[in-house]
């Protein structure tokens, strides 16, 4: 291709501080290096995760950057030492990694890479530590790796997931981060068997997709427990069949739950990061049998207890990072899944915006407005 390596100019919507609207900007991005790729990103969501560092809410604030982790888009060239992909293939950036050499890469129980875990403290690429991005010869920070709110993008190769070109990209896009999140943590981790009770905390586009994950295993009882009762309506389509909101029970909702379903669900999947819902979550599942999977992120000093008895009863408690999916090995499959009909994409998608428009999205989100919005980069 023409520009194999050339730097290339290109539109980038770029936070130059905290909280404030993005700009859209011309910006120079320079060719892939070692096991990097250069990608022309086609369509790209907004995630919880990008608004709240975008709000400098989470480490240490890095700015200018340019967000945005869920996306598709076309290999525009490789840098040295790349054998798995190539231009033209049609791939997703992830925000998390799979070197394939690690400990972690080498374990089939684990997606925790050592070389590319998330980092979202880092600003620059990892072969040299120095970003791709560039605005008259000054640096614009990534963003975990991906930061997908450019036309271009350079990402290390093992942060890109190839998948089949029949794929739609302005659906498949949102498979790259909350979704897989959300579906992995049922499917992978909490592997409810057909007929069985599940309760979801928390209904936003994490939850939802875990409860899709859910209707996929043929739970028996989806229980949805949000404190929004707008949510509820909404979750039907996920496959929720009953609701439970705290705010309207004078008694703890781990306790609602056991009236409701003889004891305790046979599992259940916290996706709120609250420490209250995760102590609710646990407590809620059956003596004997039940697995409780703690998917939200909770606030840095946060701790919850319980008492031993609950874990002695036979109750078990997981963790889960991006739904223990490996991004390289596993996504993919996660594609096919959609193109085989078993999983619905569509349902998650309520609004899509030309790049232009781009601070509209997150107008949606920060107003709670529906659950992705997807951004059209040639729109």
């Amino acid at each position: 291709m023409i520009t194999t390596g050339q730097i290339i100019r290109c539109k980038a919507a770029v936070a130059w501080e905290a909280g404030k609207p993005l700009v859209m900007e011309e910006v120079e991005v320079a060719p892939p290096q070692k096991h990097e790729v250069r990608i022309k990103i086609l369509f790209t969501s907004l995630c919880h995760t990008d608004v709240y560092f975008w709000e400098a809410k989470g480490q240490t604030p890095l700015f200018p950057r340019i967000f945005g982790h869920e996306a598709g888009g076309i290999v525009e060239s490789v840098g040295e030492g790349m054998t798995d992909l190539a231009p033209g293939d049609h791939v997703l950036p992830i925000f998390t990694g799979e070197c394939g050499d690690c400990r972690h890469c080498h374990s089939e129980e684990s997606n925790m890479c050592d070389l590319l875990r998330i980092n979202t403290e880092r600003g620059g690429m990892i072969h040299d530590g120095e970003s791709r991005f560039s605005i008259d010869g000054k640096p614009i920070y990534h963003f975990v790796g991906t930061s997908t709110f450019s036309e271009y993008t350079v990402v290390h190769s093992g942060q890109v997931a190839k998948i089949n070109p029949e794929a739609p990209l302005d659906k498949v896009c949102i498979v790259s981060c909350g979704l897989s999140t959300g579906l992995g943590a049922t499917l992978n981790v909490a592997k409810p068997k057909k007929g069985q009770s599940v309760a979801i905390f928390g209904l936003g586009a994490v939850g939802l997709a875990a409860a899709e994950g859910a209707r996929m295993a043929g739970a028996g009882r989806i229980i949805g427990v949000d404190l929004n009762r707008k949510r509820f309506e909404e979750a039907k389509k996920f496959g929720v069949t009953e609701f439970v909101n705290p705010k309207d029970h004078d008694k703890p909702v781990q306790q609602v739950i056991a009236e409701m379903t003889d004891g305790g669900v046979d599992r259940s999947v916290e996706c709120t990061g609250s420490v209250q819902a995760m102590i609710q979550a646990f407590e809620c599942v059956h003596d004997g049998w039940g697995v409780a999977v703690l998917v939200g992120v909770p606030s840095k000093d946060d701790a919850f207890k319980t008492h031993p008895m609950n874990l002695l009863n036979e109750r078990t408690l997981k963790g889960t990072f991006f739904g223990n999916y490996k991004p390289k090995t596993d996504i993919p499959g996660v594609v096919e899944q959609y193109m085989n009909k078993e999983l619905e994409v569509e349902k998650f998608i309520t609004h899509t915006v030309p790049f232009s428009e781009i601070n509209k999205a997150f107008d949606y989100m920060l107003k709670g407005e529906g659950i992705r919005c997807i951004i059209a980069m040639g729109a």
